[in-house]
């Protein structure tokens, strides 16, 4: 099982979703977001957040390279930008803990 960070740093998505997401990312705040996209069963924590990110967003590349007409590329956009958002919290959390 490959770690967090090894899945993050191996996530490959078009430059125009990621460059979207970036921006998207810039004003990512985790109490508005997070319920929007998953629902009131928020977890807490980074990592276990990243992990539900991870799999919606896998679900939705999927869709995107099936073409399917379910396929939102606005939905995909924030949830790019909650993944990224996410990192950064999780990374400015761990760099506070030390």
């Amino acid at each position: 099982m490959q770690d967090l960070q090894s899945l993050l740093g191996a996530l490959r998505r078009p430059r125009l979703l990621v460059r979207a997401a970036r921006y998207g990312a810039a004003d990512y705040r985790r109490d508005a977001h997070l319920p929007r996209l998953m629902g009131p069963g928020c977890p807490p924590r980074h990592a276990a957040a990243l992990l539900r990110l991870l799999d919606m967003e896998a679900d939705l590349d999927a869709s995107r390279r099936d073409r399917a007409a379910s396929y939102s590329a606005a939905r995909h956009v924030e949830v790019l930008a909650a993944i990224i958002g996410e990192a950064r919290l999780r990374e400015s959390a761990a760099g506070t803990a030390v």
